[in-house]
Protein backbone atom coordinates (compact mmCIF):
# COMPACT_ATOMS: atom_id res chain seq x y z
CA UNK A 1 0.00 0.00 0.00
CA UNK A 2 1.60 3.27 -0.81
CA UNK A 3 1.85 5.90 2.03
CA UNK A 4 -1.39 7.92 1.51
CA UNK A 5 -3.18 4.93 0.96
CA UNK A 6 -1.49 4.07 4.51
CA UNK A 7 -2.37 7.32 6.06
CA UNK A 8 -5.81 7.66 5.05
CA UNK A 9 -6.95 3.81 6.12
CA UNK A 10 -5.14 4.88 9.98
CA UNK A 11 -6.92 8.05 9.79
CA UNK A 12 -10.30 6.43 8.95
CA UNK A 13 -9.86 4.08 11.24
CA UNK A 14 -9.38 6.77 14.20
CA UNK A 15 -12.37 9.22 12.80
CA UNK A 16 -14.73 6.18 12.74
CA UNK A 17 -13.63 4.99 16.57
CA UNK A 18 -16.11 5.39 19.20
CA UNK A 19 -13.05 4.29 21.94
CA UNK A 20 -9.83 4.96 21.85
CA UNK A 21 -8.66 1.58 22.72
CA UNK A 22 -4.41 2.19 23.16
CA UNK A 23 -3.81 -1.20 21.62
CA UNK A 24 -6.08 -0.31 18.20
CA UNK A 25 -4.62 3.11 17.89
CA UNK A 26 -1.61 2.26 18.44
CA UNK A 27 -0.50 0.78 14.90
CA UNK A 28 -2.63 3.70 13.71
CA UNK A 29 -0.21 6.33 15.72
CA UNK A 30 3.13 4.25 13.94
CA UNK A 31 1.95 5.09 10.92
CA UNK A 32 1.34 8.29 11.12
CA UNK A 33 4.33 9.09 12.37
CA UNK A 34 6.24 7.22 9.71
CA UNK A 35 4.94 9.48 7.28
CA UNK A 36 5.53 12.44 9.33
CA UNK A 37 9.04 11.72 10.16
CA UNK A 38 9.47 11.17 6.25
CA UNK A 39 8.38 15.09 5.31
CA UNK A 40 5.77 13.43 2.98
CA UNK A 41 4.59 16.32 1.58
CA UNK A 42 0.95 17.34 2.25
CA UNK A 43 0.32 14.59 5.23
CA UNK A 44 0.08 16.95 8.03
CA UNK A 45 -3.07 18.65 6.16
CA UNK A 46 -4.33 15.68 5.47
CA UNK A 47 -4.45 14.54 9.43
CA UNK A 48 -5.71 18.16 10.18
CA UNK A 49 -8.44 17.82 7.58
CA UNK A 50 -9.34 14.48 8.50
CA UNK A 51 -11.25 15.36 12.05
CA UNK A 52 -9.10 13.94 14.35
CA UNK A 53 -7.48 16.20 16.34
CA UNK A 54 -9.59 15.97 18.96
CA UNK A 55 -9.26 12.42 19.25
CA UNK A 56 -5.78 13.02 19.95
CA UNK A 57 -6.23 15.82 22.39
CA UNK A 58 -8.91 13.14 23.84
CA UNK A 59 -5.97 10.48 24.34
CA UNK A 60 -3.71 13.09 25.76
CA UNK A 61 -6.36 14.03 28.22
CA UNK A 62 -6.71 10.36 29.45
CA UNK A 63 -2.62 10.49 29.85
CA UNK A 64 -2.65 6.68 28.62
CA UNK A 65 0.77 5.40 28.03
CA UNK A 66 0.19 6.55 24.14
CA UNK A 67 0.22 10.33 25.22
CA UNK A 68 4.04 10.49 24.28
CA UNK A 69 3.70 9.41 20.88
CA UNK A 70 0.55 11.41 20.58
CA UNK A 71 2.44 14.27 21.66
CA UNK A 72 5.17 13.23 18.94
CA UNK A 73 2.76 13.06 16.60
CA UNK A 74 1.36 16.67 17.20
CA UNK A 75 4.91 18.07 17.39
CA UNK A 76 5.95 16.35 13.70
CA UNK A 77 2.11 17.80 12.17
CA UNK A 78 2.82 21.64 13.73
CA UNK A 79 5.90 22.07 11.53
CA UNK A 80 3.84 22.89 9.25
CA UNK A 81 2.22 26.62 9.48
CA UNK A 82 -1.37 25.47 7.75
CA UNK A 83 -1.65 23.11 10.63
CA UNK A 84 -1.13 25.29 13.90
CA UNK A 85 -4.12 26.92 14.26
CA UNK A 86 -6.71 23.89 13.70
CA UNK A 87 -4.31 22.08 16.57
CA UNK A 88 -5.67 25.00 18.48
CA UNK A 89 -9.10 24.77 17.64
CA UNK A 90 -8.88 21.32 18.65
CA UNK A 91 -7.56 21.85 22.23
CA UNK A 92 -4.63 20.54 21.83
CA UNK A 93 -2.94 22.87 23.67
CA UNK A 94 -4.75 22.67 26.80
CA UNK A 95 -4.68 19.20 26.34
CA UNK A 96 -0.53 19.45 26.57
CA UNK A 97 0.00 21.56 28.62
CA UNK A 98 -0.30 19.30 31.99
CA UNK A 99 2.60 16.77 30.69
CA UNK A 100 4.94 19.48 31.33
CA UNK A 101 4.87 18.23 34.65
CA UNK A 102 6.08 14.67 33.92
CA UNK A 103 9.02 13.09 34.63
CA UNK A 104 9.63 11.38 31.31
CA UNK A 105 11.95 13.61 29.79
CA UNK A 106 11.11 11.98 26.73
CA UNK A 107 7.58 13.11 26.96
CA UNK A 108 8.42 16.62 27.97
CA UNK A 109 10.84 17.00 24.71
CA UNK A 110 7.69 15.95 22.55
CA UNK A 111 5.23 17.87 24.97
CA UNK A 112 7.51 21.16 24.73
CA UNK A 113 8.40 20.89 21.16
CA UNK A 114 4.44 20.52 20.43
CA UNK A 115 3.51 23.61 22.02
CA UNK A 116 6.28 25.45 21.27
CA UNK A 117 5.66 24.77 17.22
CA UNK A 118 2.09 25.20 17.86
CA UNK A 119 2.57 28.56 19.11
CA UNK A 120 5.52 29.75 17.98
CA UNK A 121 3.57 32.46 15.63
CA UNK A 122 0.28 33.40 17.87
CA UNK A 123 0.79 36.21 20.25
CA UNK A 124 -2.63 35.04 22.07
CA UNK A 125 -1.66 31.61 22.52
CA UNK A 126 1.75 32.64 23.59
CA UNK A 127 0.02 34.97 26.27
CA UNK A 128 -2.55 32.08 27.37
CA UNK A 129 0.68 29.96 27.84
CA UNK A 130 1.88 32.85 30.31
CA UNK A 131 -1.10 32.96 32.29
CA UNK A 132 -1.17 29.31 32.46
CA UNK A 133 2.09 29.36 34.33
CA UNK A 134 3.99 27.63 31.99
CA UNK A 135 7.42 29.89 32.57
CA UNK A 136 7.95 28.88 35.47
CA UNK A 137 8.10 25.48 34.44
CA UNK A 138 10.78 25.64 31.82
CA UNK A 139 12.88 27.14 34.53
CA UNK A 140 12.17 24.31 36.49
CA UNK A 141 13.19 21.74 33.92
CA UNK A 142 15.92 23.65 32.87
CA UNK A 143 16.93 23.09 36.56
CA UNK A 144 15.74 19.67 37.18
CA UNK A 145 17.88 18.70 33.97
CA UNK A 146 20.72 20.78 32.91
CA UNK A 147 22.37 18.53 30.76
CA UNK A 148 20.00 17.51 28.86
CA UNK A 149 20.89 19.32 25.79
CA UNK A 150 17.42 18.89 23.82
CA UNK A 151 15.35 19.47 26.85
CA UNK A 152 17.30 22.45 27.59
CA UNK A 153 17.02 23.54 23.91
CA UNK A 154 13.23 23.15 24.06
CA UNK A 155 13.02 25.08 27.21
CA UNK A 156 15.72 27.78 25.78
CA UNK A 157 13.76 28.01 22.61
CA UNK A 158 9.99 28.83 24.27
CA UNK A 159 11.69 31.44 26.69
CA UNK A 160 13.60 32.94 23.96
CA UNK A 161 9.56 33.03 21.85
CA UNK A 162 8.01 34.41 25.14
CA UNK A 163 10.87 37.04 26.60
CA UNK A 164 9.18 40.24 24.68
CA UNK A 165 6.27 39.75 26.58
CA UNK A 166 6.13 42.06 29.39
CA UNK A 167 4.04 39.37 31.64
CA UNK A 168 6.96 36.90 30.84
CA UNK A 169 9.25 39.23 32.42
CA UNK A 170 7.29 40.08 35.22
CA UNK A 171 7.43 35.95 36.01
CA UNK A 172 10.59 35.51 34.88
CA UNK A 173 11.53 38.09 37.57
CA UNK A 174 10.64 36.02 40.57
CA UNK A 175 12.52 33.24 39.45
CA UNK A 176 16.53 34.10 39.45
CA UNK A 177 16.30 32.67 36.41
CA UNK A 178 19.72 34.44 35.63
CA UNK A 179 21.62 31.66 37.00
CA UNK A 180 19.93 29.49 34.58
CA UNK A 181 20.51 31.11 31.66
CA UNK A 182 24.50 32.13 32.60
CA UNK A 183 25.19 27.73 33.19
CA UNK A 184 23.60 27.23 29.94
CA UNK A 185 26.15 30.03 28.44
CA UNK A 186 29.19 28.36 29.96
CA UNK A 187 28.09 25.12 28.38
CA UNK A 188 26.44 25.92 25.18
CA UNK A 189 27.61 23.68 23.05
CA UNK A 190 27.44 25.62 19.58
CA UNK A 191 27.05 29.43 18.68
CA UNK A 192 23.27 28.55 18.06
CA UNK A 193 22.52 27.84 21.73
CA UNK A 194 25.02 31.03 22.87
CA UNK A 195 22.58 32.89 20.25
CA UNK A 196 19.25 31.70 21.36
CA UNK A 197 20.53 32.38 25.11
CA UNK A 198 21.88 36.10 23.74
CA UNK A 199 18.52 36.82 22.34
CA UNK A 200 16.92 35.86 25.90
CA UNK A 201 19.32 38.05 28.48
CA UNK A 202 18.83 40.50 25.82
CA UNK A 203 14.86 40.80 26.07
CA UNK A 204 15.01 40.59 29.97
CA UNK A 205 17.61 43.43 30.32
CA UNK A 206 14.75 45.73 29.09
CA UNK A 207 13.31 45.48 32.32
CA UNK A 208 14.89 47.18 34.99
CA UNK A 209 13.99 44.91 37.60
CA UNK A 210 15.75 41.87 35.78
CA UNK A 211 19.42 44.65 34.89
CA UNK A 212 19.65 44.76 38.06
CA UNK A 213 18.72 41.13 39.18
CA UNK A 214 21.50 40.15 36.00
CA UNK A 215 24.22 42.50 37.36
CA UNK A 216 23.83 41.14 40.88
CA UNK A 217 23.30 37.26 39.42
CA UNK A 218 27.05 38.22 37.42
CA UNK A 219 25.74 37.88 34.36
CA UNK A 220 27.81 40.58 33.09
CA UNK A 221 30.78 38.44 34.06
CA UNK A 222 29.54 36.02 32.57
CA UNK A 223 29.02 37.19 29.08
CA UNK A 224 32.45 39.52 29.56
CA UNK A 225 34.23 35.98 30.38
CA UNK A 226 32.58 34.54 26.96
CA UNK A 227 34.08 37.40 24.91
CA UNK A 228 37.64 36.79 26.57
CA UNK A 229 37.14 32.99 25.65
CA UNK A 230 35.88 33.81 22.12
CA UNK A 231 38.68 36.72 21.29
CA UNK A 232 41.33 35.82 18.68
CA UNK A 233 39.27 34.09 16.26
CA UNK A 234 37.81 34.47 12.90
CA UNK A 235 34.88 32.21 12.70
CA UNK A 236 31.99 34.03 12.31
CA UNK A 237 30.09 32.82 14.82
CA UNK A 238 32.14 33.63 17.07
CA UNK A 239 32.24 36.88 16.08
CA UNK A 240 28.26 37.21 15.95
CA UNK A 241 28.39 36.57 19.65
CA UNK A 242 31.20 39.05 20.72
CA UNK A 243 29.33 41.57 18.74
CA UNK A 244 25.32 40.30 20.86
CA UNK A 245 27.66 39.43 23.54
CA UNK A 246 29.39 43.02 24.21
CA UNK A 247 26.18 45.31 23.33
CA UNK A 248 24.13 43.31 25.86
CA UNK A 249 27.04 44.17 28.15
CA UNK A 250 26.54 47.76 27.36
CA UNK A 251 22.81 47.72 27.61
CA UNK A 252 23.14 46.55 30.94
CA UNK A 253 25.07 49.09 31.72
CA UNK A 254 22.22 51.43 31.52
CA UNK A 255 20.66 51.04 34.40
CA UNK A 256 21.96 53.26 37.37
CA UNK A 257 22.31 50.48 40.01
CA UNK A 258 23.33 47.89 37.76
CA UNK A 259 26.24 50.10 36.70
CA UNK A 260 27.46 51.05 39.81
CA UNK A 261 27.50 47.01 40.54
CA UNK A 262 30.18 46.50 37.10
CA UNK A 263 31.93 49.79 37.86
CA UNK A 264 33.13 48.42 41.59
CA UNK A 265 34.86 51.80 42.38
CA UNK A 266 36.94 51.22 39.08
CA UNK A 267 37.85 47.28 40.33
CA UNK A 268 35.05 45.41 39.11
CA UNK A 269 35.92 42.61 36.63
CA UNK A 270 33.79 44.06 34.02
CA UNK A 271 35.12 47.76 33.64
CA UNK A 272 38.31 45.91 33.87
CA UNK A 273 37.63 44.09 30.52
CA UNK A 274 35.64 46.91 29.23
CA UNK A 275 39.09 49.00 29.51
CA UNK A 276 40.64 45.96 27.27
CA UNK A 277 38.07 46.20 24.34
CA UNK A 278 39.58 49.64 24.03
CA UNK A 279 42.42 48.35 23.05
CA UNK A 280 41.20 45.25 21.08
CA UNK A 281 42.06 44.65 17.37
CA UNK A 282 38.08 43.75 17.05
CA UNK A 283 36.37 46.84 16.24
CA UNK A 284 33.23 45.82 17.88
CA UNK A 285 34.87 45.51 20.86
CA UNK A 286 36.34 48.98 20.52
CA UNK A 287 33.24 51.01 19.96
CA UNK A 288 31.31 48.40 22.98
CA UNK A 289 34.35 49.35 24.93
CA UNK A 290 33.68 53.44 24.47
CA UNK A 291 30.08 52.89 24.68
CA UNK A 292 30.34 51.37 28.13
CA UNK A 293 33.14 53.93 29.34
CA UNK A 294 30.44 56.78 28.08
CA UNK A 295 28.01 54.53 30.43
CA UNK A 296 29.74 54.67 33.53
CA UNK A 297 30.74 58.33 33.20
CA UNK A 298 27.15 58.94 33.96
CA UNK A 299 27.57 59.28 37.52
CA UNK A 300 30.29 62.21 38.55
CA UNK A 301 32.54 60.16 41.10
CA UNK A 302 33.04 57.61 38.44
CA UNK A 303 34.29 60.11 36.23
CA UNK A 304 36.74 61.49 38.63
CA UNK A 305 37.96 58.11 39.52
CA UNK A 306 38.34 56.38 35.97
CA UNK A 307 40.31 59.68 35.22
CA UNK A 308 42.57 58.69 38.31
CA UNK A 309 42.79 55.44 36.47
CA UNK A 310 44.21 56.61 33.93
CA UNK A 311 40.87 55.93 31.19
CA UNK A 312 41.79 58.75 28.92
CA UNK A 313 44.81 57.99 27.28
CA UNK A 314 43.09 54.55 26.02
CA UNK A 315 40.14 56.98 24.60
CA UNK A 316 42.49 59.38 22.82
CA UNK A 317 44.23 56.36 21.46
CA UNK A 318 41.52 54.58 20.04
CA UNK A 319 40.04 58.51 18.53
CA UNK A 320 44.03 58.43 17.02
CA UNK A 321 43.32 55.05 15.31
CA UNK A 322 40.15 56.01 13.34
CA UNK A 323 40.62 59.26 12.25
CA UNK A 324 41.50 58.55 8.83
CA UNK A 325 39.12 55.80 6.92
CA UNK A 326 38.53 54.59 10.48
CA UNK A 327 35.01 53.58 11.93
CA UNK A 328 32.27 56.75 12.44
CA UNK A 329 30.44 54.62 15.23
CA UNK A 330 33.52 54.23 17.57
CA UNK A 331 34.93 57.99 16.79
CA UNK A 332 31.30 59.28 17.91
CA UNK A 333 31.47 56.48 20.94
CA UNK A 334 35.07 57.76 21.89
CA UNK A 335 34.15 61.37 21.98
CA UNK A 336 30.66 60.64 24.31
CA UNK A 337 32.85 59.00 27.20
CA UNK A 338 35.38 61.85 26.53
CA UNK A 339 32.68 64.52 26.99
CA UNK A 340 30.67 62.85 30.03
CA UNK A 341 34.44 62.26 31.50
CA UNK A 342 34.61 66.11 31.30
CA UNK A 343 31.66 67.16 32.89
CA UNK A 344 33.03 67.22 36.55
CA UNK A 345 34.82 70.84 36.92
CA UNK A 346 38.11 68.76 38.47
CA UNK A 347 38.20 66.74 35.55
CA UNK A 348 38.59 69.45 32.79
CA UNK A 349 41.33 71.21 34.88
CA UNK A 350 43.54 67.66 34.88
CA UNK A 351 42.08 66.55 30.76
CA UNK A 352 43.81 69.99 29.52
CA UNK A 353 46.84 69.66 31.79
CA UNK A 354 47.29 66.46 29.83
CA UNK A 355 46.79 67.75 26.53
CA UNK A 356 43.22 66.46 25.59
CA UNK A 357 42.20 69.19 23.77
CA UNK A 358 45.00 69.25 21.76
CA UNK A 359 45.06 65.01 20.72
CA UNK A 360 41.43 65.45 19.51
CA UNK A 361 41.66 68.13 17.94
CA UNK A 362 43.37 65.84 15.06
CA UNK A 363 39.35 64.96 14.51
CA UNK A 364 38.92 68.03 12.69
CA UNK A 365 39.74 66.71 9.26
CA UNK A 366 36.94 64.10 9.75
CA UNK A 367 34.07 64.56 7.09
CA UNK A 368 31.78 62.49 9.08
CA UNK A 369 28.63 64.86 10.48
CA UNK A 370 27.98 62.39 13.59
CA UNK A 371 31.45 63.07 14.31
CA UNK A 372 32.08 66.85 13.88
CA UNK A 373 28.75 67.37 16.02
CA UNK A 374 29.98 65.11 18.63
CA UNK A 375 34.14 66.53 18.53
CA UNK A 376 32.16 70.26 18.38
CA UNK A 377 29.93 69.22 21.60
CA UNK A 378 32.96 67.69 23.26
CA UNK A 379 35.46 71.01 22.61
CA UNK A 380 32.53 73.02 24.15
CA UNK A 381 32.32 70.74 27.44
CA UNK A 382 36.04 71.23 27.74
CA UNK A 383 35.42 75.31 27.71
CA UNK A 384 32.66 75.25 30.36
CA UNK A 385 34.32 77.50 32.87
CA UNK A 386 38.18 77.03 32.31
CA UNK A 387 39.06 80.45 30.93
CA UNK A 388 42.55 79.14 30.03
CA UNK A 389 40.99 76.28 27.84
CA UNK A 390 38.76 78.77 25.74
CA UNK A 391 41.99 81.58 25.52
CA UNK A 392 43.42 78.43 24.02
CA UNK A 393 41.24 77.69 21.47
CA UNK A 394 39.52 80.50 20.82
CA UNK A 395 42.80 82.07 19.57
CA UNK A 396 43.60 79.10 17.23
CA UNK A 397 43.48 79.64 13.78
CA UNK A 398 43.34 76.67 12.59
CA UNK A 399 40.16 75.67 14.72
CA UNK A 400 38.28 78.67 14.04
CA UNK A 401 38.85 78.32 10.30
CA UNK A 402 36.55 74.86 10.63
CA UNK A 403 33.81 75.78 12.80
CA UNK A 404 33.61 78.69 10.43
CA UNK A 405 33.08 75.72 7.44
CA UNK A 406 31.11 73.93 10.16
CA UNK A 407 28.20 76.99 10.90
CA UNK A 408 27.17 76.85 7.20
CA UNK A 409 26.86 73.16 6.94
CA UNK A 410 23.37 73.76 5.41
CA UNK A 411 22.75 70.10 4.85
CA UNK A 412 23.24 69.67 8.83
CA UNK A 413 21.09 71.63 11.44
CA UNK A 414 22.76 69.76 14.80
CA UNK A 415 26.17 70.78 13.09
CA UNK A 416 25.95 74.00 12.62
CA UNK A 417 24.27 74.33 16.28
CA UNK A 418 26.77 72.98 17.88
CA UNK A 419 29.68 75.30 15.37
CA UNK A 420 27.91 78.24 16.46
CA UNK A 421 27.57 77.13 20.24
CA UNK A 422 31.19 76.55 20.12
CA UNK A 423 32.26 79.89 19.35
CA UNK A 424 29.52 81.32 21.86
CA UNK A 425 31.05 79.05 24.97
CA UNK A 426 34.64 80.45 23.69
CA UNK A 427 34.22 84.31 23.93
CA UNK A 428 31.27 83.56 27.21
CA UNK A 429 34.57 81.73 29.12
CA UNK A 430 37.63 82.93 27.61
CA UNK A 431 36.28 86.68 28.37
CA UNK A 432 39.36 87.82 26.60
CA UNK A 433 39.93 90.50 23.97
CA UNK A 434 42.25 88.21 21.69
CA UNK A 435 39.99 85.40 21.56
CA UNK A 436 37.30 88.47 20.85
CA UNK A 437 39.51 89.29 18.09
CA UNK A 438 39.98 86.26 16.85
CA UNK A 439 36.24 84.97 16.46
CA UNK A 440 35.53 88.26 14.56
CA UNK A 441 38.22 87.94 11.97
CA UNK A 442 37.43 84.92 11.10
CA UNK A 443 33.91 85.69 10.28
CA UNK A 444 31.93 84.45 13.33
CA UNK A 445 30.48 87.38 14.81
CA UNK A 446 27.73 86.81 11.76
CA UNK A 447 27.14 83.20 12.79
CA UNK A 448 26.70 84.32 16.43
CA UNK A 449 23.93 87.13 15.32
CA UNK A 450 22.02 84.09 13.10
CA UNK A 451 22.28 82.01 16.57
CA UNK A 452 20.23 84.88 18.08
CA UNK A 453 17.30 84.64 16.23
CA UNK A 454 17.48 80.60 16.90
CA UNK A 455 14.22 78.60 17.43
CA UNK A 456 15.89 77.38 20.69
CA UNK A 457 16.06 79.47 23.51
CA UNK A 458 19.26 78.18 25.32
CA UNK A 459 21.11 79.00 21.48
CA UNK A 460 19.73 82.45 21.56
CA UNK A 461 20.77 83.53 25.51
CA UNK A 462 24.08 82.06 24.15
CA UNK A 463 24.50 83.88 21.82
CA UNK A 464 23.34 87.15 23.33
CA UNK A 465 25.82 86.80 26.35
CA UNK A 466 28.86 86.37 23.93
CA UNK A 467 27.59 89.61 22.10
CA UNK A 468 27.07 91.19 24.96
CA UNK A 469 30.65 90.24 26.42
CA UNK A 470 32.10 90.72 22.74
CA UNK A 471 30.58 94.43 22.34
CA UNK A 472 31.97 95.28 26.10
CA UNK A 473 35.57 94.25 25.13
CA UNK A 474 36.02 96.14 21.90
CA UNK A 475 32.83 97.68 20.57
CA UNK A 476 34.63 99.01 17.54
CA UNK A 477 35.65 95.86 16.30
CA UNK A 478 31.74 94.96 16.69
CA UNK A 479 30.14 98.26 14.72
CA UNK A 480 30.54 96.77 11.59
CA UNK A 481 29.17 92.69 11.56
CA UNK A 482 26.42 94.55 14.22
CA UNK A 483 25.49 97.20 11.46
CA UNK A 484 25.84 94.50 8.76
CA UNK A 485 23.20 92.44 10.31
CA UNK A 486 20.94 94.78 11.43
CA UNK A 487 21.51 93.70 14.85
CA UNK A 488 19.39 96.46 16.31
CA UNK A 489 16.47 96.14 14.75
CA UNK A 490 16.46 92.12 15.45
CA UNK A 491 17.07 93.30 19.43
CA UNK A 492 13.89 95.24 18.83
CA UNK A 493 11.95 92.70 17.49
CA UNK A 494 13.00 90.31 20.41
CA UNK A 495 11.88 92.81 23.01
CA UNK A 496 8.70 93.49 21.36
CA UNK A 497 7.60 90.29 19.95
CA UNK A 498 4.65 89.49 23.06
CA UNK A 499 5.37 85.48 22.48
CA UNK A 500 9.09 85.76 23.52
CA UNK A 501 10.34 84.09 26.18
CA UNK A 502 11.03 86.42 29.34
CA UNK A 503 15.21 84.89 30.02
CA UNK A 504 15.57 85.91 25.80
CA UNK A 505 14.29 89.30 26.08
CA UNK A 506 16.47 89.70 29.31
CA UNK A 507 19.85 88.38 27.83
CA UNK A 508 18.90 90.94 25.41
CA UNK A 509 18.50 93.45 27.45
CA UNK A 510 21.95 92.96 28.34
CA UNK A 511 23.53 93.37 24.92
CA UNK A 512 21.86 96.53 24.56
CA UNK A 513 22.73 97.87 27.85
CA UNK A 514 26.60 97.21 26.65
CA UNK A 515 26.06 99.10 24.06
CA UNK A 516 24.09 101.94 25.64
CA UNK A 517 27.06 102.48 27.54
CA UNK A 518 29.29 103.02 23.94
CA UNK A 519 29.33 106.10 22.39
CA UNK A 520 29.90 104.57 19.13
CA UNK A 521 26.09 102.91 19.59
CA UNK A 522 24.08 105.69 20.98
CA UNK A 523 22.95 107.18 17.94
CA UNK A 524 22.04 103.98 16.36
CA UNK A 525 19.95 103.02 19.54
CA UNK A 526 18.43 106.51 19.04
CA UNK A 527 17.45 105.83 15.14
CA UNK A 528 15.80 102.48 15.64
CA UNK A 529 13.58 104.10 18.11
CA UNK A 530 14.63 101.16 21.05
CA UNK A 531 13.16 103.73 23.75
CA UNK A 532 9.82 103.03 22.68
CA UNK A 533 10.68 98.94 22.95
CA UNK A 534 12.11 99.87 26.52
CA UNK A 535 9.48 101.86 27.51
CA UNK A 536 6.84 99.23 26.71
CA UNK A 537 9.31 96.97 28.73
CA UNK A 538 9.41 98.99 31.87
CA UNK A 539 5.77 97.90 32.73
CA UNK A 540 6.44 93.94 32.17
CA UNK A 541 5.17 91.73 34.84
CA UNK A 542 8.57 90.34 35.55
CA UNK A 543 10.35 93.35 38.03
CA UNK A 544 13.72 92.11 36.90
CA UNK A 545 12.86 92.71 33.33
CA UNK A 546 11.52 95.78 34.46
CA UNK A 547 14.50 97.04 36.12
CA UNK A 548 16.81 96.10 33.54
CA UNK A 549 14.77 98.09 30.93
CA UNK A 550 14.61 100.98 33.10
CA UNK A 551 18.01 101.57 34.05
CA UNK A 552 18.57 101.37 30.04
CA UNK A 553 16.14 103.85 29.68
CA UNK A 554 18.11 105.78 32.66
CA UNK A 555 21.28 105.62 30.70
CA UNK A 556 19.92 106.71 27.13
CA UNK A 557 18.15 109.85 28.74
CA UNK A 558 20.99 110.67 30.25
CA UNK A 559 22.78 110.33 27.02
CA UNK A 560 20.11 112.36 25.49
Amino acid sequence: MTDAGSLSEALQAISVSTELIEEELQPHLDTMLTILLDKKEGAALDIAKSGILPSLAQALRSKSSLSCQVALVVAEMAREVAVREPCIKAGLVTALLPHLNSNDQEMLLNTGRAIGRICFDSSHQQDQLVQSGVIPRLVSIMREHPESDPLVNVCLLALCNLADMDSAREALADLDVADVLTFQLKRAPDAERRHVILEILGSLGESDTLKLQFAESGVPESLSEMIHNLQGGSDPHDLCSIKIASNLIVSLLLGDESMQKCFGEGCGLVYQDVLSWLQSSNTQLQLSGALAIANFARNDNNCVKMLELGVVPHILTLLEKHIDEGDVSVQHAGLSALRNLAIPSTNKVRMLEDGVTERIKSLLRSDMPPVQFKLLGTLRMMVDGQEEAALVLGSDAVLLARVMEWCEAKDHAGVRGEASRLLAALIRHGQGLEVVRAVAKAGGVQHLISMASSEHVIMQNEALVALAIASAIDIELMRVPFQDADLLVVLQKMLDDPAGATEVKFSALGLICSLANSSVMKEELESVNMKESLSKLAAHSSSKLASQANSILATLNETS
